[in-house]
């Protein structure tokens, strides 16, 4: 083989070597800046669950509040309810307990 070839051989080989470790670098970087947007991806997946949690919790809270209120006003509208019923009875009873002091 004459110099100039052996010398275009080596010049091929070179350039091929190169070329393999810039396509190395290349997949270093992609496969490095892919996995930086999957952590980017799952950070912000969790903050949007979390702030999703959050919002559930608070609506939650409001309804059982708006509830409990619910059933506190009705409980004293019904005890309410229940005091003027027995204020009317107690006349009543009164006169019965009465008669039957009195009539033995």
């Amino acid at each position: 083989m004459s110099l100039e070839a052996i010398e275009k051989v080596t010049e091929v080989e070179k350039k091929a070597a190169e070329r393999k470790a810039e396509a190395a670098a290349a997949a270093k970087k992609t496969v490095a800046e892919a996995e930086a947007a999957g952590r980017a991806m799952l950070q912000k997946a969790h903050a949007e669950a979390e702030a999703q949690g959050k919002e559930l919790l608070h609506q939650a809270e409001d309804e059982a509040k708006k509830r409990s209120d619910q059933i506190l006003r009705q409980a004293a509208q019904d005890g309410e309810a229940l005091c003027h019923e027995a204020e009317a009875k107690l006349e009543e009873a009164a006169e019965f307990i009465v008669g039957k002091v009195v009539n033995g």
